[in-house]
């Protein structure tokens, strides 16, 4: 099965780590949009966000998405959790194909990425409050870029990427059933 889609989340909610297994299960390419950033910047975004802000990589961030959803073929793309901001970036994830939100709890973040040094957001204060700040703020704008949701609190890497697989094999049979039904 030939899959494009791609996945969005809170920072540290699995994103890089389920992509690039079910990358590998598909046989399409992984594109971490955070780290072609990084290649791109010539240095980590932690640094980039202290040295130029927040806004700046954002708009980094867009062209370098767009660049990566015009890409033709198949492919699985990460985003950052951050992507999802700007409606221009929403509008360029739900026409590339199937979004997938990996949704995550801020307990079960904080459990993750806890001793994590490179999350430029979560520096500083009390990480517990910016995780909880974060996703008031996202979950709705990841629900609504998103065709499906997936809970990654319990299962495995593995286990996720069945779940992903069943719910894309799925929407491809409703594709070609839907392709198939005469229209009046």
């Amino acid at each position: 099965m030939q899959i494009r889609c791609a996945l969005v989340g809170m920072p540290g909610s699995g994103k890089s780590t389920v992509g690039r297994q079910l990358a590998h299960r598909t046989g399409v390419p992984f594109i971490d949009l955070d780290h072609r950033l990084e290649e791109t910047l010539g240095t980590s975004i932690r640094q980039f966000f202290e040295e130029h802000g927040e806004a700046r990589f954002r708009d980094l961030e867009a062209q370098e998405l767009a660049k990566a959803a015009a890409q033709p073929g198949g492919m699985v793309l990460s985003t950052g959790g951050g992507a999802v901001l700007r409606r221009e970036n929403r509008d360029v994830l739900r026409a590339m194909g199937p979004v997938l939100y990996l949704r995550a709890s801020p307990e079960e973040i904080y459990k993750r990425v806890k001793h994590d040094r490179t999350r430029p957001l979560l520096q500083g204060g009390n990480p517990m409050d910016k995780l909880r700040a974060l996703y008031a703020q996202r979950d709705g704008l990841y629900r609504e870029t998103a065709h499906y949701v997936i809970e990654t609190g319990r299962p495995t890497v593995h286990m996720l990427v069945n779940m992903i697989m069943m719910q894309l094999e799925m929407a491809a049979g409703a594709d070609m059933g839907a392709e198939q039904t005469p229209q009046p």
